[in-house]
């Protein structure tokens, strides 16, 4: 039997579970100021120790997908932010929120319908998801965006998240990219963003990823 990969939390007003397959340790559930994470405790999560409201807001800060919540008195469960983000992280993967659809995603990882973090660095062994490799191997990128994007008319709506054979992510929908500096610096409707670390033109992909000879498995 292998290794159990998803962990639930149950509680009277909400379940949590949490995936360590999509787990980078972002630490953002940790450092909430509740009892919901406690570092060191058995079991580390107990959803009865805060209000549901809470369950909802510190499950919703994993930019992973790596928590969800179930909630038990009739509460609405998690749906999509009304615009979806690219936000490029310095040093690290892409977090992207909203209404997503990302090629490869298991059944079992419904967080990511709404959350998940993307390789960009091109080590990870879960791709398209980030496993943290950028740290081990020195990748670099200051998360700067350079082009502005031809604008959307409507926000929001499904952003399809496609992986090129060995090659880019190709995005389709409506969605903003925003800088590791925090500017809204790209909106539009499709992009290929880098995958494989080295476009000269990040995010974006420059079709680096065919001299380098990457390949995505």
């Amino acid at each position: 039997m292998g290794k159990q990969k998803i962990h639930d939390f149950p509680g009277n007003a909400a379940d949590v579970p949490w995936d360590e397959r999509l787990c980078i340790h972002i630490a953002e559930c940790g450092r909430a100021p509740n009892d919901l994470f406690v570092g060191g405790r058995k079991p580390w999560c107990e959803p009865d120790a805060v209000s549901a409201d809470d369950v909802v807001d510190v499950v919703k800060r994993c930019p992973s997908g790596a928590l969800w919540y179930t909630l038990k008195d009739g509460g609405s469960n998690e749906t999509a932010q009304s615009e979806n983000t690219v936000t490029v992280i310095h040093n690290g993967p892409l977090f992207l929120h909203g209404d997503l659809q990302i090629d490869g995603a298991a059944d079992d990882m419904p967080g990511v319908r709404f959350r998940a973090a993307l390789c960009r660095c091109g080590h990870s062994k879960n791709k398209p998801f980030c496993d943290n490799s950028h740290e081990a191997t020195g990748f670099k990128d200051y998360g700067a965006v350079g082009d502005a994007g031809e604008g959307v008319e409507v926000p929001g709506g499904p952003l399809e998240v496609k992986s090129a054979p060995d090659g880019p992510l190709l995005l389709s929908g409506n969605f903003t990219i925003v800088a590791s500096s925090g500017r809204r610096a790209w909106t539009g409707t499709r992009a290929a963003l880098c995958r494989c670390g080295h476009s000269k033109n990040k995010p974006f992909c420059d079709g680096a990823h065919l001299k380098a000879g990457f390949k995505a498995a």
